[in-house]
């Protein structure tokens, strides 16, 4: 059998262990993709992006949705995505993937005029420790603060992600050198609006924005993600936040078909970018359904001529 589109989830999610709350708000956001698809006379399916079984000449396209565990098993992920592109075409590009999985993205966005906090990229095994990190970023970028933020540019789930204060810089810089010798890092300025007012998530396709969320973290964190106790909130955004998150698209490389702005207020009180997710964001389609089939159509429309 041939297909027009394969949705692309990973092997926890095709038939879970149990069914809780969070597993059922996953296989529910796939199914609203797959169904608005469906009733436009599509041919789709759903299946793991590691099944061994499945013959990727198959389908026409391969649509990215929740395969968030690419990131445990990176080297793997990397060796299909490039073996798999020779055999579909993926939905966003491979070529926008690519640039946005690595967070240098971000420095790209800026040099286009888009604001993103103060930030500090450190290379792979550069001759510095976390106090000279430290230092650099305040000589170099300005940094006001004497909190921070360190994470890697590569990264899903805040893995290593790491708030300190600059009298604790002893205590994590084993760790900073042992990152820094394998991977390129980010040193931010600590944000405190998003632990007081949050993060919004904006969701646009083909640049056009449908709907948004409000993430806040659970007291005493500062971590947004539900992976660490961060709740979500339907919300409003005004024109000013849409207005940004569209010239964030207008930035990209080429147009997504779908993308999230993630976005929140820096220690200045301007709109600064958080993340562009272009690859397997969550878009809270089962808190506006209609959202969903707008994307199915946008889809249709542009792959299916």
């Amino acid at each position: 059998m041939r297909f027009d589109i394969t949705l692309l989830t990973e092997q926890k999610y095709i038939a879970p262990a149990k069914i809780d709350t969070y597993n059922t708000n996953v296989m529910l956001e796939d199914k609203l993709v797959l169904d608005a698809l469906t009733e436009l006379g599509l041919k789709v399916n759903r299946v793991a992006w590691n099944d061994v079984y499945f013959d990727w000449n198959t389908t026409k396209f391969a649509l990215f949705r929740t395969t968030w565990d690419y990131f445990d098993h990176l080297d793997a992920f990397s060796n299909w995505f490039v073996k798999t592109a020779k055999q579909t075409t993926f939905i966003n590009s491979k070529d926008l993937i690519d640039w946005n999985i690595d967070k240098h993205y971000l420095r790209d966005l800026e040099k286009k005029g888009i604001a993103i906090p103060n930030t500090l990229y450190i290379e792979p095994k550069e001759d510095l420790n976390l106090l000279q990190a430290i230092q650099k970023a305040k000589d170099s970028h300005g940094f006001n603060t004497d909190t921070f933020v360190l994470k890697p540019c590569i990264s899903a789930g805040a893995r290593h992600t790491y708030k300190f204060h600059y009298s604790e810089w002893e205590k994590l810089n084993q760790t900073f050198k042992d990152l820094i010798s394998k991977e390129a890092l980010m040193l931010q300025e600590f944000q405190k609006n998003i632990v007081t007012k949050g993060e919004v998530s904006m969701m646009l396709f083909e640049g056009r924005f449908t709907h948004a969320v409000l993430k806040t973290a659970k007291k005493g964190d500062f971590r947004v993600q539900d992976d660490y106790g961060g709740a979500v909130h339907e919300y409003k955004v005004n024109q000013r936040g849409i207005s940004f998150a569209e010239e964030v698209i207008k930035a990209c490389p080429e147009l997504p078909l779908y993308a999230r702005v993630d976005i929140f207020e820096d220690n200045s009180g301007e709109i600064v970018l958080a993340e562009l997710e272009l690859f397997e964001p969550e878009l809270w389609f089962r808190l506006n359904t209609e959202a969903a089939k707008y994307f199915a159509k946008r889809l249709k429309e542009r792959y299916f001529r």
